[in-house]
């Protein structure tokens, strides 16, 4: 095979492995500081804090959001408004 071919091979492979490994990126970045800060500013007036923290983490590395605010504004990210327990018939909103 010729250099630039190979080169042209290679940079494809590069591209492709970039491409697979985008995903997991987000998540580690939106699990990392991003989350951190959006859910120590949702969680600041919560009762259950430690709790409220969990949750959101877990909501916000899911969604890679979290609504604005300490309550409410929900509909700024559907996915986290729509995450539920899913215990039985009575399922209740999973994120703070």
């Amino acid at each position: 095979m010729k250099p630039a071919a190979t080169a042209r091979v290679a940079g494809l492979l590069f591209f492709l492995v970039l491409l697979l490994a985008l995903p997991s990126l987000r998540v580690s970045m939106a699990g990392s500081g991003f989350c951190d800060g959006k859910c120590a500013v949702r969680c600041s007036k919560a009762s259950r804090h430690d709790d409220c923290l969990k949750y959101c983490g877990i909501c916000c590395a899911t969604c890679n959001c979290v609504p604005s605010g300490t309550a409410g504004n929900k509909d700024e990210c559907p996915c986290y408004r729509d995450m539920t327990t899913g215990h039985g018939n009575r399922t209740r909103p999973k994120c703070p």
